[in-house]
This record gives C-alpha cells, structure tokens and sequence, in this order.
C-alpha cells in the first residue's frame, strides 16, 4: 500500500499556527494516518525536540513510516489508542507536552482502500476496524445486533433521517442473506429510503456508514479521555488542537474544553470552531466538514 498523492492534511496552516511548535517542542500526534500534520511538525523541530506519533491503524502507520521523513527531530512511533498517550510519552522518557493534536475521523488511505470497508463509494467486505486485528467488525453489528440496536446506531451516531425504516430493511434483507459488502449495505439503504431523499446532494449512505464505523471503533468514548490525557500533560502555555468531522464530535470537544476553562485550566482560543477555507474545500473536498478547536494550558 503506497501513500495515496491525494492525501493532504486537513487545515494544515490553522492547525500549525495555534500549536506554536518551538525547535525544542514536545508534541504529540495523536493520529499520525499518513503523516501529514506531522510532516510540518518535524521540520519545525530540531534535534531536541520530539514527536510522538500514535496511531490505532497499524498497517496505515508502517506504510507511513517507510516514507516518512522526520527531518532533524527525534521521532516515537507507537502503534495504539491516543487515550494511552501519557504512558507512551513517559516511555521516552518525558513527562508533559507543549503540544498535542488528535484529528478525528478517518484518513484519505483508509477510505480509498476498498479492503478497509470505510466507504460507501467502492465495494469492500463490511469491516471499518481502524486496527483490523480487533475482533468486531462492522459486518458483525449488521448481521448479529437486534433491530433495536441497529436503529439506536444509526439514530446514534449518524443522527440520520429514517433510522427505523434503515434497521428493518437491513433485518429483513440479512434474512434472505448476509450482509458481507458495502455495495449490499449501500443498495439496502437506497432500496428503503423515499425516492427524493435518494437524490440528495449529500449521499444518504455515508451517515450510515459513519454510525457503523464509529460504532466498531467507540470513536466517541475515546474523545473525551483523550482530551483529559492531553489536558493533563501540556506545559503551561502548551497548544492542544481537535479536528472532528462529525457534529457529536465537535461537541464532545466544544464541551470539554469549556468544562476545562471554566475550572481555570485552559483558555479556549477559538470562541468558534475554525473551519476550512473555500480554496482548501476545492482542493480537498473531503475538508468541508472539519471543524478546528484549540485551547491553551494555564497550569497543570
């Protein structure tokens, strides 16, 4: 699997600006995927300073390594969850950060691999693991959870229009039989839907997709620990950035870190969510939905 040209990091010069990487600089990023983000990093850093790259997607992050050029700084790869960040830190031997980075969601490799099962737009086995070697896959929630819980992921997570109607289709077409590809989820979910809401602009198919796949990740239950992990490692004066792509993660970080000023932790450095933008949208229309929140430490 090679590094795909098309893959561009998402609000790259916004993100560079808030984090305020000094040549000695800690950081850590916590969802290296192809190494975008981090590739600015390093050439901000010297050789005292120090990136730690994490990611949950194992295969991502060793293909990204073959090609990735740190430049003069010191670079930790750790293959796992962002919540455990302060464990793969103190393995380096340091203890806080002045800067950290979690950009949510999924990678541009990871959609454009049909394998992988993340898009609707190429047919693939129903998987969506970001660590393939985990146990549930999205196949399984489609073809063994009950009715009930179908529609409360779909209602959930992809905050979709006719989750009943979705989850009774999908029940009734894993009758005849099971749902192994995302061509079968796609075509059940048209097949149910209204003519009208078909022709959408926004394909109806990729809020369902994104419910399952947040569900086989618990992407949502990680957010807030991290962000409490990177909180509690930050300098004073240290950057944390959130990039989501979802509305409930938007407000899960909205949330946190107005929880954190309010204590007296933080100063929120954006009042509103930064946004691409319309020369990025172009470039990388995957961008349209991010959405940037950034926050300074005061104290630990």
């Amino acid at each position: 699997m090679d590094i795909p040209a098309e893959h561009r990091p998402v609000l790259l010069e916004e993100v560079m600006e808030f984090l305020k990487i000094g040549k000695t600089s800690t950081v850590i990023d916590g969802t290296f995927g192809g190494g975008g983000h981090a590739g600015e990093i390093c050439r901000r850093l010297s050789r005292e300073g120090l990136l730690v790259g994490i990611d949950r997607d194992w295969e991502t992050l060793e293909e990204t390594k073959k090609h990735f050029d740190p430049g003069d700084a010191q670079v930790a790869f750790f293959n796992g969850n962002f919540i455990h960040m302060k464990e793969y830190l103190s393995s380096c031997g340091r203890a806080s950060a002045d800067a950290v980075l979690l950009d949510l969601g999924i990678s541009s490799i990871q959609l454009n691999n049909p394998e992988r099962g993340f898009s609707f737009k190429a047919d693939g086995p129903c998987d969506m693991r970001m660590d393939r070697r985990e146990s549930v896959s999205a196949e399984m929630l489609i073809n063994d959870l009950s009715e009930a819980d179908i529609q409360n992921i779909i209602h959930k997570y992809g905050e979709a229009r006719f989750a009943r109607r979705i989850a009774r289709g999908i029940c009734r077409q894993r009758e005849k039989e099971r749902i192994v590809s995302t061509a079968q989820l796609r075509d059940v979910i048209l097949k149910v839907l209204p003519p009208y809401y078909r022709h959408m602009r926004k394909d109806p198919a990729q809020a369902i997709f994104q419910a399952f796949r947040i569900a086989v990740n618990h992407e949502l239950d990680m957010i807030e620990t991290g962000i409490d992990e990177a909180i509690g490692l930050l300098n004073p004066g240290g950057r944390l950035c959130v990039i989501s792509f979802h509305s409930l993660e938007d407000r899960i970080a909205k949330l946190k870190l107005r929880h954190y000023r309010e204590n007296n932790r933080v100063t929120v450095l954006t009042k509103k969510p930064v946004t691409p933008r319309e020369k990025e949208i172009v470039e990388n229309p995957r961008a349209r939905s991010a959405k940037l929140r950034a926050a300074e430490a005061i104290g630990r």
